[in-house]
């Protein structure tokens, strides 16, 4: 089964679906989301994601007043997640520059308000954080805009996200593997889930959401059958903020869609032939004939 977002398809026998996610590696600034957004469109990636909250319902309780040592001085958890939040005229400026330059853009919706708030903007897609999946009252909103859903599935058991899908059907939805753990090492990134996914959920698209450091592992995704892939981009990885450790640098998300182009190309179709290159080869090398 294929998912529409916008005017491309995911789904397998599609070119993979690469998401360039800048979450909150703008830092709150607009022009540095505009930079990051032409990274992904210079790289050949189809979408940019970002993160939508309204901090006063999706900040934990327990992490509000936490201090924390910002670019902008030291304040609390909750002021430092509205000092990063982008309001409605900052993502209309945001999109529109995302949609001149080719790409699908969404947001990945913490809290009920958020979504509406997207609905608004009129974004092709939702998408799900992985530290959301167990969030039944988000996800029965996000079911009721009858938009593509791309949901990962993090730090979650299987039953979770059973209980999710069921929540949010299949129709147009598209799983992600993923493993929640910033930067993510090899050892934990268990790659064969994604055909037990496939197995699991039987004709739902899906992908893989990656954390490492490198390329190679998503790379391994897609010649596993992942037929889309997220990373987090930065336009550089000392910048200042929790995420931009464990993101790719322009340079390394132009390699990525290169890679995987190559990957898709080189996996062929699984039926034995000989090809038009071997003929040479073929007639100077082989002594004995059929």
């Amino acid at each position: 089964m294929n998912v529409s977002i916008g005017a491309r398809t995911v789904g397998a026998g599609h070119p993979a679906y690469v998401i360039a996610e800048i979450g909150l590696n703008h830092n709150g600034s607009v022009d540095v989301a505009k930079q990051l957004i032409d990274v992904a469109a210079d790289a050949g990636a189809q979408a940019v994601k970002f993160q939508k909250r309204t901090p006063a319902i999706s900040t934990p309780e327990h992490m509000k007043g936490v201090l924390r040592e910002t670019p902008w001085g030291t304040m609390t958890y909750l002021d430092y997640r509205y000092r990063v939040e982008f309001d409605r005229d900052e993502y209309i400026e945001i999109g529109d520059h995302a949609t001149l330059r080719g790409l699908d853009w969404f947001a990945s919706p913490w809290d009920e308000p958020s979504v509406d708030f997207l609905e608004d903007l009129n974004v092709v897609a939702h998408k799900v954080a992985s530290a959301s999946l167990t969030d039944l009252g988000l996800l029965l909103r996000l079911a009721e805009t009858g938009k593509p859903i791309i949901l990962s599935t993090g730090m979650s058991t299987l039953e979770q996200i059973d209980r999710a899908i069921d929540v949010l059907g299949t129709e147009r939805l598209i799983l992600l593997h993923a493993t929640s753990t910033y930067p993510l090492p090899p050892a934990e990134a268990n790659l064969r889930m994604i055909p037990t996914l496939a197995e699991r959920y039987p004709g739902v698209p899906i992908g893989y959401s990656g954390h490492e450091t490198g390329l190679e592992i998503s790379l391994a995704a897609v010649a596993l059958g992942a037929v889309a892939v997220e990373r987090h981009i930065t336009l550089d990885r000392t910048m200042w903020g929790s995420d931009h450790g464990a993101s790719l640098e322009p340079r390394q998300l132009t390699e990525l869609v290169r890679d995987i182009r190559t990957i898709e190309e080189a996996m062929g179709d699984g039926v034995k032939r000989v090809f038009p290159g071997e003929l040479a080869p073929l007639a100077k090398l082989r002594r004995v004939g059929a």
